[in-house]
């Protein structure tokens, strides 16, 4: 019954369901590389990668943050602080998930196991830039946002430029919605002496850069479209994507943040589904003679 539980708290801890924030951006650049479905063994060990990289970076941030999260009143409940798990067994968990992840790494190419501590380190070490600087939100979401270049990648094994269009639109894309996150630890971070942009700038200012770096995305989104041909398709694609950003602001104001969660964990996973619907069924049509 424990190795039961330590499990169903290990997947609370990770927040495992939010894989599917970055893994249909990751789907994309597979497919973009590939110019149409990757084969099953490329899919496979993407997958691996990306939700074993996503498990270590989720579980050592708790492990960086330990202290931060018992003394907000937030966050003081998760399972560190919580003594629901050990610090041995987390530390445990995170060697075990990069362990898989470089042996997933291993089985694509020979430059994805080359890079694999690279992006291990980056996934990881964003843990301690809200010590540093007030754009942690940027740097999060490069490490989400090199999933599209690094499934280019294990398809490939080499990169190029074009696919970096789309790391870009996904780092302002979680920059944006991490600032809307961040706002509800305002006043925590404002006393612990914590760096993030609502702490500087104010929640009114916040959510307007979060919404400038959304626009951001939306054209890179648009250009991406341009430079691999995704016609029509991909257009309608981007434009669903921003109806979405649209509604997604439309539940935030500086004077109410009550339906914060509904737009940061709901719309996005919606968002990052679509779009990799719309581009997967552009690069299927543009395949047919």
């Amino acid at each position: 019954m424990a190795l039961v539980r330590n499990f169903g708290v290990t997947l609370e801890m990770i927040k495992w369901e939010h894989s599917v924030f970055a893994l249909p951006f990751a789907l994309c650049g597979a497919m973009l590389a590939a110019h149409g479905l990757p084969t099953w063994h490329q899919l496979a060990w993407i997958v691996v990668c990306m939700v074993s990289a996503r498990s270590a970076a989720m579980a050592f941030n708790r492990l960086a943050d330990q202290k931060i999260d018992a003394d907000n009143p937030r966050t003081k409940m998760r399972a560190l602080p919580a003594g629901h798990l050990s610090r041995q067994f987390v530390v445990a968990f995170v060697a075990v998930s990069c362990a898989i992840f470089i042996v997933g790494a291993s089985q694509l190419n020979r430059l994805t196991l080359l890079l694999s501590p690279v992006a291990l380190a980056v996934v990881m070490l964003y843990s301690y830039t809200k010590r540093l600087t007030r754009w942690s939100h940027l740097v999060l979401g490069f490490a989400l946002g090199i999933a599209p270049s690094a499934a280019w990648i294990a398809v490939r094994g080499s990169v190029d430029p074009h696919i970096i269009i789309l790391t870009a639109a996904v780092t302002c894309w979680v920059g944006g919605f991490d600032v809307l996150y961040a706002c509800q630890d305002y006043d925590y971070d404002c006393g612990a002496g914590l760096h993030s942009v609502p702490r500087y700038f104010g929640i009114r200012n916040s959510l307007l850069i979060a919404r400038l770096l959304h626009l951001v995305m939306l054209g890179l989104l648009l250009w991406l479209v341009t430079v691999f041909h995704l016609g029509a398709i991909g257009a309608l694609g981007v434009t669903v994507v921003a109806a979405l950003l649209t509604y997604e602001h439309s539940l935030v104001s500086h004077d109410d943040l009550s339906k914060l969660n509904a737009a940061f964990f709901t719309m996005n996973g919606v968002i990052s589904v679509l779009f990799f619907f719309f581009v997967a069924v552009a690069i299927l049509v543009k395949q047919k003679p």
